[in-house]
């Protein structure tokens, strides 16, 4: 008996499109070009694939009809061998890091590889076949990304379903995470408009995900799912997780508890029921931390400071315990009513009632100013020129230290040493080395 292959187009009709053409035939107008780079488009999302549509679909039936019935999506399809020259076999020195999915490698594509491919590098990452993640959030990650597109999204460029290999290939974002910048032994302390403007675009990428017509929830919002590019444009990643939201009359999805440890709302924690406050809830912990400098969990530090929202959420409506509390590593050079306002943003984001925190676009609303306020101190340095007379007076009292040296050097000298005196004087250069070396300005050669 022959076995007829199905194909994702014959599955889904209504969900086919032809491929956009490139070129100057294209539908896509320069208009609609920008309009897709700043706030994103809902062309799709109203007709758009879910996940859910596909619950029942075996990974054998997947080809290259995926990247055709996602609408609009334009992905590449690559074979394991195209993206293992291109990562020189997935080297470790091209490895930039690697997180639940599996590890992630830097690598170059440019239209040699496929006809109308932008030069440019990219971020290949690689399912890990004994992780905790697997098909499902791979085919996660290509079904949102495939479709949805904001300039605070990550770009999601194609990927690799060969055998058992997933494979998923973005644009490179040469800055890494936000949290690695804002946690990395050698990292620069961001700036406070930095962080501003870090924010604003995140909390711009789940408004957008949240207004669709077809709203999506996050549900893993934290430092490490949000990338930086050159100028520290925030852009998410990482959509294995997200959940299609709530339509209808519903008011929250269930399902079962995912994310991670620190970030996630209480109430998902107990109940199960996952809404989009549950992402605001989410983004008010990363607020948090932009603001204090301190990771959302953090054992290393005293038992009630180890959770970051019990411990500072009671300070942040408190102008006097908020600057106790702000980054030491800011220096004081921040706006002091920009910082007000961001606590008392963050302070309704971390509510314990759902209902009480606001919506995304409240929060884009709040901190859409912040960034440029200019209230910020300026920080001095002051410069004392020495006259002649004081000149003179230094060298007079040169003079005299000089011999009070040279009568305390013969004193010594006559002194017979203490047989542990030399062990004392090692021990204390040793401990003065060790506190050398744990202060911001060491590298250890690197």
């Amino acid at each position: 008996m022959a076995v007829k292959k199905i194909s994702w187009r014959s599955m889904f009709p209504s969900c086919y499109r032809p491929p956009p053409v490139v070129g100057e035939d294209a539908a896509t107008t320069v208009e609609e070009e920008e309009k897709w780079k700043n706030h994103g488009t809902r062309r799709s999302s109203l007709h758009r694939l879910s996940i859910s549509d596909l619950s029942k679909v075996s990974s054998s039936t997947l080809s290259e009809d995926l990247s055709a019935s996602i609408p609009g999506s334009n992905l590449h399809v690559f074979t394991l061998q195209e993206l293992k020259v291109v990562t020189h076999n997935f080297s470790s020195s091209n490895l930039l890091g690697e997180g639940g999915f599996g590890p992630v490698h830097k690598g170059f594509v440019d239209d040699r590889l496929r006809p109308g491919l932008k030069p440019q590098p990219v971020a290949v990452k690689l399912l890990d076949l004994d992780g905790l993640q697997g098909h499902r959030e791979w085919l996660t990650e290509v079904i949102f990304l495939g479709q949805l597109r904001h300039r605070h999204l990550v770009k999601l460029i194609g990927y690799c379903c060969e055998d058992e290999h997933r494979l998923l290939v973005y644009e490179y974002m040469p800055r890494g995470s936000l949290e690695n910048q804002l946690f990395g032994r050698f990292s620069a302390a961001l700036p406070w408009s930095t962080r501003m403007k870090i924010a604003l675009g995140a909390a711009k990428g789940l408004a957008f995900l949240h207004e669709a017509e077809k709203p999506v929830i996050y549900r893993d919002f934290k430092g490490s799912n949000i990338l930086l590019d050159s100028d520290c444009t925030a852009k998410l990643s990482d959509f294995g997780l997200a959940k299609d939201g709530p339509e209808g009359d519903d008011t929250h999805v269930s399902t079962r508890v995912m994310g991670t440890q620190g970030y996630t709302a209480p109430e998902y924690l107990m109940t199960g029921h996952l809404t989009a406050r549950s992402d605001v809830y989410s983004f008010g912990v990363v607020l948090l931390e932009l603001l204090t400098g301190r990771k959302s969990m953090d054992k290393s530090r005293p038992s009630r400071e180890q959770n970051l929202v019990e411990w500072a959420r009671p300070m942040l409506n408190d102008p006097r315990k908020l600057a106790r509390i702000m980054h030491p590593r800011l220096e004081g050079q921040y706006s002091e009513a920009g910082a007000q306002r961001a606590a008392a943003l963050a302070y309704q984001c971390l509510s314990f009632r759902p209902k009480q925190r606001p919506t995304m676009c409240k929060v884009v609303e709040v901190l859409e100013p912040l960034p440029d306020l200019d209230d910020i101190p300026v920080a001095f340095f002051v410069y004392t020129v020495s006259t002649t007379k004081d000149l003179d007076h230094k060298g007079k009292e040169n003079n005299a230290k000089k011999e009070t040296d040279h009568h305390d050097s013969d004193h010594h000298r006559s002194r017979p040493r203490n047989r542990h005196d030399h062990g004392r004087h090692c021990v204390k250069g040793q401990r003065r080395q060790s506190k050398d070396r744990d202060s911001p300005g060491f590298h250890d050669g690197k």
